[in-house]
C-alpha cells in the first residue's frame, strides 16, 4: 500500500517536472524582453517585476492540453509561480478541468481561483480564465452579484478587472443587469485598466443589444472617464460616436 501511494507522488511530481520541462524548450529571451515591456513590468508600473519566459499563447494552450490532467495540487503551485507564463499554464489548466469537472470539481476550482487572486495578476491572466471559471461559475448558480460587487469594491486593481471580466459570461447570454451594475460602481474608479474593461463590456452589450448600450450611456456619459467611453462606442457609426464625444 506504501509503494503504491509512494508511487502514485513520484508520478504526479514526474508530471509537474515533464511539464516545466517542455515549457523551457520554448523559452525566447528576445520576446521575454518585448512581453516585460508590453505588461509593463517596469518600476512603478502595473505589473511591476513580473518575470516572463518569452512565449506565446497557442504554444501554452497546446502544452496545457498535454497535462490538463495534472493534479490540482500541482496546478496551484504552477499558480503560484514566479514566470507570467507558468501562471498562464495553471490557469489554462484548471478552464479544461473546470469545463470538464462535476459540480464537486467545479466548485472547488472557484474557490481556488478567488483564493488566489494575488497570483492572477495581469490583465491577460484574468481576460482568459475569469469569464470562464469565475463567471460561468456565478451565472450557473444564479446569486453572483454579491460576489462580483465585493470583487469590485476590492483595492486590488485585479480583483476590480475579475469582477469586471467575469459578466462577459452573462452577457453572452444575454443578461446584462450584472454588468451594468459593476459598471456603475466602477465609472469613478481611477486605473486605465479599468476604464478600459468596462467600456469593452459595455461594447459587448452593445453588440447584443444597443438600446440597452446607449440608456447606459444617456446616464452615465458625462461622467465616464474619456477612454472608458470611447471603448464603449468603438462600434458606433462615426457621426454617433462624435456625437458622443463631442456632448460629453
Amino acid at each position: 500500500m506504501l509503494f503504491f501511494l509512494f508511487l502514485c507522488i513520484f508520478k504526479i511530481m514526474l508530471s509537474l517536472q515533464k511539464l516545466q520541462k517542455e515549457i523551457r524548450l520554448y523559452t525566447n529571451p528576445e520576446k521575454a524582453k518585448l512581453l516585460m515591456q508590453f505588461f509593463k513590468t517596469g518600476k512603478g508600473e502595473y505589473a511591476e517585476g513580473d518575470v516572463f519566459l518569452g512565449i506565446m499563447v497557442p504554444t501554452l494552450r497546446n502544452i496545457a492540453k498535454k497535462f490538463n490532467k495534472l493534479p490540482t495540487s500541482d496546478v496551484r503551485s504552477l499558480l503560484g509561480s514566479k514566470f507570467h507564463e507558468e501562471r498562464l499554464m495553471a490557469l489554462f489548466i484548471l478552464t479544461y478541468q473546470f469545463q470538464n469537472g462535476d459540480e464537486k470539481k467545479r466548485s472547488e476550482i472557484f474557490s481556488l481561483y478567488l483564493a488566489n487572486t494575488k497570483h492572477i495578476n495581469n490583465w491577460d491572466l484574468i481576460d482568459l480564465s475569469a469569464p470562464k471559471i469565475v463567471g460561468d461559475f456565478l451565472f450557473q448558480k444564479g446569486k453572483g452579484i454579491a460576489i462580483l460587487k465585493k470583487l469590485a469594491q476590492s483595492h486590488d486593481l485585479w480583483e476590480r478587472r475579475i469582477a469586471v471580466l467575469a459578466t462577459f459570461q452573462y452577457i453572452k447570454y444575454n443578461s446584462f443587469k450584472e454588468s451594468l451594475e459593476i459598471a456603475e460602481m466602477l465609472l469613478h474608479d481611477k486605473h486605465d485598466l479599468i476604464h478600459k474593461s468596462v467600456g469593452w463590456m459595455l461594447r459587448e452589450i452593445g453588440k447584443r443589444n444597443q438600446s440597452v448600450e446607449e440608456e447606459f450611456l444617456k446616464k452615465h456619459a458625462k461622467e465616464m472617464p474619456r477612454t472608458m467611453l470611447r471603448y464603449a462606442i468603438e462600434r458606433f457609426s462615426e457621426e454617433e460616436r462624435k456625437k458622443y464625444l463631442e456632448k460629453f
